[in-house]
C-alpha cells in the first residue's frame, strides 16, 4: 500500500502505510505526541523488518522510537500488533494508540525502562500525560 502523509506546521507528521479505516486520526496522533516527530503506522511485515534491523528481534513489535537528538525522531507504530494487544487487554484501540504514542515520545526524550527504577519513572510519566489527555491509567 502506498504511504499517505498528513502534516501540520509545527506538529507531528503522520504517515499511514496501512489502510486508515478504523485508525486514530492524524489530528489525534499529533495531539497525543505533542512534539515535532514523524509518526508512521505500518503493517506486520514492515514492523518485523524494522525490529529485526534495528533491535535484532525477528518479530513485529508495537512501537519503535528512533531518536535524532534535540528531542526529535521517528515513532513507528505497528497496527496489527497494537490492535491485537488492545483486544487482548480489553482496551479501546484509541487509548492503546495514545499510550504507545506517549511511550514513544518519552523514549525520544531520553526515558528508558530497562531498569525497574527507570521503568517506574517512565510509567508515572505516561500515566500523568495520558490523564491530561483524557485517558485512563493504561496499567490498571
Amino acid at each position: 500500500m502506498p504511504t499517505t502523509s498528513t502534516k501540520s506546521r509545527n506538529s507531528a507528521i503522520v504517515q499511514y502505510a496501512v489502510p486508515r479505516r478504523g485508525l486514530p486520526s492524524a489530528a489525534s496522533l499529533r495531539k497525543w505526541a505533542g512534539a515535532r516527530v514523524l509518526i508512521r503506522i505500518v503493517g506486520e511485515r514492515e514492523g518485523r523488518r524494522l525490529n529485526k534491523a534495528f533491535r535484532g528481534k525477528d518479530k513485529a513489535t508495537n512501537v519503535l522510537s528512533f531518536a535524532y537528538g534535540d528531542m526529535r525522531g521517528d515513532i513507528v507504530l505497528c497496527h496489527p500488533v497494537i490492535a491485537r494487544e488492545a483486544r487482548a487487554q480489553g482496551k479501546p484501540l484509541a487509548a492503546h494508540y495514545a499510550h504507545l504514542v506517549v511511550h514513544g515520545v518519552l523514549h525520544l526524550r531520553g526515558h528508558d525502562h530497562a531498569k525497574k527504577r527507570d521503568a517506574a519513572r517512565m510509567e508515572r510519566a505516561e500515566i500523568r500525560i495520558l490523564r491530561r489527555l483524557g485517558f485512563a491509567d493504561p496499567y490498571e
